[in-house]
């Protein structure tokens, strides 16, 4: 009873933690589409952080809704024709607006103006991740641990090319690497493949080939994945790693780098589940994010404010996909009509929007079902 019971506390504290940073994200998400929105002269309807019954609301001086809901999974700008609050398009709905209502139509407005408001969602999420690196980068100053060798696995691929303690591994495959993470990242998705090393040894600069081994390993949350290796390990000493103080301009630019490779990151990770190189088991839901959102916070606000980012980046990048129901997915649609010189008629909306609710709901329920089947594994010991 007692360990049902730390359980519970532990998952009613991660649940709230993890709805507080979940909140955020939604949060600069649709404001992001609601400023350009009404920039457009969209009428909003309503602004809501949640799906569901109300908790409590008010109106702003403009009329528009601002409420929360009972379910914190998300959320959603509602425009003055929209049917849902997936601003699937109708054209009874707009007839029948008066005039003055008509002119803040979201269908009203140009493609152009159409296709901003709902990018700028995802923008937005872009630009939150880029302002807490940034403001990171600018006030603790960038940490950078060179990837020197201090030691080589016997029998390891980096052994057999010929790698020795000291070298510092400066590219691959004409990728510079400025970092040990650098190194990790590229190896990491590389099993299986030679890569090119640029070596620096004794002022020296040498071409070695390895090729990545694959290792199947289980997380802390009991989730199967594989990653490359090539045996060697990293240089922790102080006198390797470096802290640089960086100022506004270049901790800027620096933030819309880890913005951008927290994308490619995700981008890669899709491919190698879609390509089987990696088991689809490590896609998670809820339950794993709020657990790995409690672990970071006890990590300090340095990690927390990092583990925002990332999730900000990555939800901007997944409302991109070309889905119907996502972001994307209306994108593709307003690209149609760009093309075609006319809106896709509301049968192609209607059956897009379905699909794309059904690919959705699947990858819901998969990712949940993982979710439940490794806290199941991890309390009966079977995983």
């Amino acid at each position: 009873m007692d360990s049902l019971a730390t359980i519970a506390t532990s998952i009613w504290q991660y649940g709230i933690m993890f709805l507080l940073v979940l909140t955020l994200v939604v949060f600069i998400h649709e404001l992001g589409h609601f400023l350009v929105a009404r920039w457009c002269g969209v009428t909003v309807r309503t602004f809501s952080i949640g799906f569901g019954p109300e908790i409590f609301g008010f109106y702003d001086k403009h009329g528009t809704r601002w409420r929360f809901a009972w379910i914190p999974l998300g959320g959603y700008v509602k425009f003055i024709d929209d049917d849902n609050p997936s601003s699937q398009r109708s054209s009874a709905t707009t007839k029948g607006l008066s005039p003055s209502e008509r002119a803040g139509a979201f269908q009203s407005k140009s493609v152009a103006a159409r296709a901003a408001v709902v990018a700028a969602g995802p923008f937005a999420n872009f630009i939150l991740a880029t302002v807490l690196y940034a403001a990171l980068n600018a006030t603790v100053g960038v940490r950078i641990l060179p990837a020197f060798v201090d030691a080589v696995m016997p029998n390891s691929p980096a052994a057999q090319a010929g790698f020795k303690p000291g070298d510092q591994i400066t590219a691959i495959n004409g990728t510079k690497i400025d970092k040990f993470e650098d190194l990790q990242r590229i190896v990491g998705s590389s099993a299986g493949e030679t890569l090119t090393f640029t070596v620096v040894r004794d002022g020296k600069t040498l071409g070695l080939k390895a090729t990545p081994s694959v290792d199947e390993q289980r997380d802390a949350f009991g989730r199967e994945y594989r990653r490359g290796l090539i045996g060697i390990q990293r240089a922790v000493s102080p006198d390797k790693v470096r802290t640089l103080d960086v100022g506004i301009p270049q901790a800027i630019m620096l933030g819309v780098g880890e913005t951008y490779s927290n994308i490619t990151q995700t981008l890669g990770g899709l491919w190698d589940i879609v390509t089987r190189r990696q088991s689809a088991q490590q896609m998670g839901g809820p339950i794993m994010m709020a657990e790995v959102t409690a672990k970071v916070a006890e990590l300090g606000l340095d990690p927390m404010l990092r583990w925002i980012a990332f999730i900000s980046a990555n939800i901007g990048f997944l409302n991109l996909l070309p889905i119907p129901v996502l972001d994307g997915g209306h994108l593709l649609f307003y690209a149609y009509e760009a093309v075609r010189r006319k809106p896709a008629s509301d049968r192609m909306q209607q059956m897009g929007f379905q699909v794309g609710l059904a690919v959705l709901m699947m990858l819901v329920v998969f990712v949940n079902f993982n979710d439940i089947m490794n806290v199941w594994r991890r309390l009966t010991g079977t995983g």
